[in-house]
């Protein structure tokens, strides 16, 4: 995922915990009954405001569902989980979904960028909230068991909330 120069503090932290998590992330939505649907996603970009944009069919059910979204990335090798909350808006606008082409894309849309199902989904994040160990794994598995013989957290990393994103 290309990752550009951020505006702000908090915008500049979200980019670097999900910069070695560009493979996939979940995307959840409510569908038409109020339940919870998640799929993953591969991000292509975040943008300089902090969008995180996504190739997707005009025809998928998530295009309706975009109102209230949840994006989640996850790392379990560095021990780092980011969950944003925001929402989305489908554009098709063929210069950008040309410039963030990808041939692992053609699968899902095998006439490339000329796929006339073809769009962005754009997830705008209003909000996030993050767990990272600095650690190493092993570290951390140690600290995860001093956690349990103390019966509180020890040493278990950062967690915060990025507000206003």
């Amino acid at each position: 995922m290309k990752i550009h120069q951020q505006p702000h503090a908090e915008l500049q932290k979200l980019a670097t915990l999900i910069q070695p998590m560009d493979g996939v992330a979940m995307l959840t939505s409510i569908d038409v009954d109020g339940a919870l649907i998640s799929r993953p996603m591969a991000p292509l970009e975040m943008d300089e405001r902090g969008a995180i944009w996504f190739f997707t069919d005009v025809h998928s059910a998530k295009v309706e569902q975009l109102r209230s979204l949840n994006l989640s990335f996850s790392d379990a090798e560095r021990s780092t989980y980011v969950s944003l909350c925001g929402h989305g808006d489908l554009e098709i606008d063929r210069a950008h979904i040309k410039r963030l082409w990808s041939p692992l894309a053609r699968p899902w849309f095998p006439d490339g960028t000329a796929s006339e199902n073809l769009a962005l989904l754009k997830f705008t994040p209003s909000a996030a909230e993050y767990w990272d160990a600095v650690d190493t794994k092993m570290v951390h598995l140690f600290a995860t068991a001093i956690s349990v013989i103390a019966a509180r957290p020890i040493g278990m990393g950062e967690h915060g909330h990025l507000e206003g994103i």
